[in-house]
């Protein structure tokens, strides 16, 4: 027996979860590293180029010297959920009892976890809009819940109602809606989410809201919470995120508010989960939410601009884009621009390595069958010297085509 087959054999052969171990790279991961790769102009990745608040940075690093260093409340300091409860009644009228009401969560990725494993049983439902962000599907499936997508429709990514109204089935356990919604910068309509909360309470189905780009908001736009309409405050979770709203995306730290009875159940899972939040953090964003009030409620100022530039430059090039008034994506249409028999991957895989330009295909968005193929996203949180960079090399490449 030689070396190699010891080595063979003693390989433990025990199978692995096949829910984590089947999940494909995600298309952000490929792009990202093709764009590193290829030294290109990265309008794909959802960060921003500028960062939140000085005083914030101030803070978190200063804390780490003034306050003990030991684990934290598993809710959450007091300080951040009053700060937490504070900011929803003044920015939506929804009054929130600190106390029983909030749940501080490692960014809005873990309160999606917590809240997905808290509130799912195996065989339940859940409804949710398609696009939608790629953890969604993967925490459904964890929680053995099963996804009932309703797609929504082109041009303006608007809610079917009568295939939403079909969806909700006696298994459907929530609704989720991503309002503004990720990738197409989307804002649910107040009508819209009229029609939503009055199917919630004739089905006497839940409602989860990610809301994290609520303060990204311009062109006349403006974010309404589902958890604000009548009959909503007691069967609503609504999620907010400090990297969104302070551009703070290493931090972190998001939060969940709800009826208590839910938050419980968020709770149990996120203890086993993380069990709690660093604490220096969490005081720097509890001083931003009251504090800092000019820096995020004029974000929504800030990135109309950059759209403007991004969507001016594209228009002059011949690229259609899709009309969105909030968080920093941009959906344009490469039609005229694919060659015979390429999808939207291949077109941005291509645009990367010949064009110099990376993009996110919205094909990966998508979780129901046949997904456009023809749209890509533009993310626009970038410093004007890199947009106009990227059209640059666009206006070079895509008239070869």
């Amino acid at each position: 027996m030689t070396s190699s087959d010891v080595s063979s054999a003693s390989q433990p052969q025990k199978g692995l979860n096949p829910k984590i171990t089947s999940l494909p790279t995600t298309i952000f991961e490929v792009m990202t590293k093709l764009s590193i790769a290829h030294n290109s102009v990265n309008l794909g990745q959802g960060f921003p180029d500028d960062e939140g608040p000085e005083s914030m940075k101030k803070i978190a690093g200063d804390a780490l010297v003034d306050f003990h260093n030991q684990y934290p409340p598993l809710m959450g300091i007091p300080e951040l959920r009053q700060a937490v409860a504070r900011h929803s009644e003044k920015f939506q009228g929804i009054p929130v009892d600190w106390a029983t009401e909030t749940l501080v969560t490692v960014g809005a990725t873990e309160a999606i976890a917590s809240v997905f494993l808290g509130l799912l049983s195996a065989g339940d439902e859940v409804i949710m809009f398609d696009p939608m962000y790629d953890s969604y599907t993967t925490m459904a499936s964890l929680a053995n819940a099963t996804v009932r997508p309703v797609r929504l429709r082109l041009p303006d990514f608007s809610v079917p109602l009568d295939e939403l109204e079909a969806a909700f089935t006696p298994r459907t356990k929530f609704i989720l809606i991503n309002t503004p919604h990720n990738p197409s910068g989307k804002l649910f309509t107040r009508a819209e989410l009229e029609t939503i909360a009055h199917l919630c309470q004739k089905h006497d189905v839940l409602a989860v809201c990610d809301e994290v780009y609520e303060h990204l908001v311009f062109g006349g736009g403006e974010h309404v919470s589902l958890r604000s309409l009548p009959g909503m405050m007691d069967r609503t979770l609504r999620m907010g995120s400090a990297g969104k709203t302070f551009s703070f995306t290493s931090w972190k730290v998001g939060w969940v508010t709800g009826p208590a009875r839910l938050i419980a159940a968020a709770a149990k899972a996120h203890q086993f989960i993380v069990f709690t939040v660093p604490s220096s953090l969490q005081r720097a964003v509890a001083y931003g939410l009251d504090n800092e009030h000019q820096f995020y409620t004029t974000l929504g100022e800030s990135l109309s601009r950059k759209k403007e530039l991004l969507e001016s430059g594209l228009k002059k090039l011949g690229v259609p884009t899709l009309p969105g008034n909030g968080a920093y994506f941009l959906i344009a249409d490469v039609s005229r621009f694919l060659k015979p028999g390429e999808t939207d991957v291949d077109f941005c895989q291509r645009l990367t390595v010949e064009g110099g330009v990376t993009l996110i295909p919205t094909s990966g968005f998508y979780v129901g069958p046949n997904p456009p193929r023809h749209l890509v996203r533009f993310c626009y949180c970038k410093d004007d010297s890199k947009i106009k960079a990227a059209l640059e090399r666009l206006e070079k490449y895509l008239p070869t085509q």
